[in-house]
């Protein structure tokens, strides 16, 4: 028979917690604080700002940096500091594809689900979920994935002028 996991309180201060609510609206802000007329679907400021060249697209990595340094100073496992930084990255790179990047930033809503997991983990001292794990392994597996398409490109239009 498995043991419960035991899950620990973590007695957090009361500027951590300051920093937290802070956190939390700023995430709200940029997230999730309008809803969209005539829906239940809820969008924020970043996709936005986001349509401003260049400056629009660094705002919410910018903010997603608190997020993490928050989770750093509250002992948040690596793994789902690391899943943290993974869903910044897809924002951030899909971000940046003209048009489609910005449709891609009203759907993926990086700072609300850092700010989740952030959560989950700021007052219970628990390990890492195996959905967290999996996530990282699937986003390295899929950059690795994506990283070599162009040498398979490369590759290919090699082969191709040689053999002729």
């Amino acid at each position: 028979m498995a043991r419960p996991r035991v899950v620990r309180l973590r007695q957090n201060t009361p500027a951590q917690l300051q920093r937290l609510e802070a956190l939390r609206q700023v995430s709200q802000l940029l997230d999730s604080a309008f809803v969209l007329p005539g829906t239940n679907y809820r969008i924020g400021l970043d996709p936005i700002i986001g349509l401003v060249p260049v400056v629009g697209d660094l705002i919410s990595p910018l903010f997603t940096a608190g997020i993490i340094w928050q989770a750093r100073d509250l002992g948040v496992p690596r793994v789902v500091q690391l899943r943290m930084i993974l869903n910044v990255a897809v924002d951030a790179l899909l971000g940046m594809v003209p048009v489609v990047g910005d449709l891609f930033d009203f759907a993926w809503k990086a700072n609300d689900m850092n700010m989740a997991l952030l959560e989950a983990h700021a007052e219970e001292e628990r390990p890492a979920s195996g959905g967290d794990w999996l996530f990282v392994v699937a986003m390295i597996a899929l950059l690795l994935i994506v990283a070599s398409i162009p040498f398979l490109v490369a590759g290919a239009l090699f082969s191709a002028i040689t053999s002729l």
